[in-house]
């Protein structure tokens, strides 16, 4: 009925922080304190340098003070110039796209496939004479199509970078994530399940490009303190690595939630016309960060927005990830030079139907039972009632 009291009286956020365990927390932090040493390269951020590093399988790890900074890094560090054209999808947050503009890169847009990844096919036709480099994502946690994008970079001599910032734990074709093309990029933000308050990494097994983010992200300076390369600071600090740290060893009590909360959900939404929950990579490791789903409004009787609005009705904060496409946003949407002729027909369509749900430790069975009959209700036309 309008003007019933909402089902939720807390509201539920897609990205509410995973703390891990508070008293390990604290007991890092404090030796930070007692050490005088919470900044520069200090014995926080070097443990948690190795402890992702194995995560990703990788020789070498970069933590920076957060995901956006280390694309710019690792794009510069692959010899992405201004000037130099990038191939990146537009379906993905602005923080990709925004990453290259500020080092003078040119986002060229690509549409998306089926896993609403980047669709190597577009890419391929939008490599010119001025592509410098392939970035691809992978949305959601789901791997994009890695052995096509890297056949594409070997024919045509370029980088492949992946904005991994979704998928730390996750495994294409069995290998962990972290370890392909180039380098990848994973967020360690407080949204993520895997977070660091602000941060992120760069993880690569090439060597080269390693010693020159790491310098990159130290204000140009080498481990001997002499300036080889024109840098910023990029650095993590302790306070971040000692919320990094207890959020690994938070990792699987966080995997083990969110992957309740998917079946949760599938079963919650099974069999509602319209409304199709993604899926992760069959056969492969993921860690279920996000729970999204696709609302088709031909079919479900209600389009997304509806959908969105009667969620928030109740207390339940989803979120549009991403909408718009970064090819209909400032400021690439009023500049030709900026991005790909439109349309992006697959990513347009795709940005009209998605909803990011709530999902992490701070749901279970209640809340989702409650959330799923919502979207049931809005989708057929009902009434919810309060709980």
């Amino acid at each position: 009925m309008t003007g019933s009291p909402p089902r939720f009286s807390t509201p539920l956020h897609v990205g509410r922080p995973n703390i891990g365990d508070r008293s390990r927390f604290l007991d890092r932090l404090g030796g930070a304190l007692d050490r005088h040493w919470l900044a520069n390269n200090g014995p926080l951020v070097r443990e948690f340098e190795a402890r992702v590093a194995e995560l990703a399988a990788t020789r070498h790890c970069v933590p920076v003070g957060n995901a956006t900074v280390g694309i710019q890094i690792a794009a510069k560090a692959a010899g992405v110039a201004p000037g130099d054209e990038v191939v990146v999808p537009s379906f993905t947050s602005p923080a990709t796209a925004h990453a290259l503009h500020w080092i003078g890169a040119t986002p060229v847009f690509c549409d998306v496939d089926d896993t609403a990844n980047a669709d190597p096919g577009h890419v391929a036709r939008l490599i010119g004479p001025r592509t410098r480099a392939i970035v691809g994502v992978h949305v959601f946690g789901r791997p994009c199509r890695i052995d096509r994008l890297t056949a594409l970079a070997e024919q045509h001599g370029l980088p492949l970078i992946l904005d991994a910032a979704q998928a730390v734990g996750c495994t294409y074709r069995g290998r962990p994530i972290g370890g392909f093309g180039v380098a990848e990029v994973f967020s360690f933000h407080a949204t993520k399940y895997l977070n660091s308050f602000e941060g992120g990494a760069i993880v690569t097994d090439d060597d080269e490009l390693a010693e020159r983010a790491r310098a990159m992200r130290n204000l140009g300076m080498n481990d001997e303190r002499d300036q080889v390369v024109c840098g910023i600071n990029g650095r993590m600090t302790e306070a971040s690595a000692a919320m990094g740290l207890t959020s690994l060893e938070a990792m699987a009590t966080i995997i083990s939630a969110n992957r309740r909360n998917h079946r949760l959900y599938r079963s919650g939404l099974a069999g509602l016309d319209g409304v199709r929950l993604h899926e992760m990579a069959p056969g492969e490791r993921a860690n279920h960060q996000y729970v999204v789903i696709e609302v088709d409004g031909a079919v479900a009787g209600a389009d997304r927005d509806t959908v969105l609005g009667a969620l928030a009705r109740h207390n339940v904060l989803a979120r549009r990830y991403f909408h718009p496409g970064c090819h209909q946003i400032p400021p690439y949407r009023d500049n030709p030079r900026l991005h790909t002729p439109l349309p992006l027909p697959r990513t347009e369509a795709l940005c009209e139907r998605v909803l990011s749900l709530p999902t992490g430790t701070a749901v279970g069975p209640a809340e989702i039972a409650g959330i799923c009959g919502i979207i049931r209700e809005a989708c057929t036309g009902g009434q919810v009632r309060a709980a």
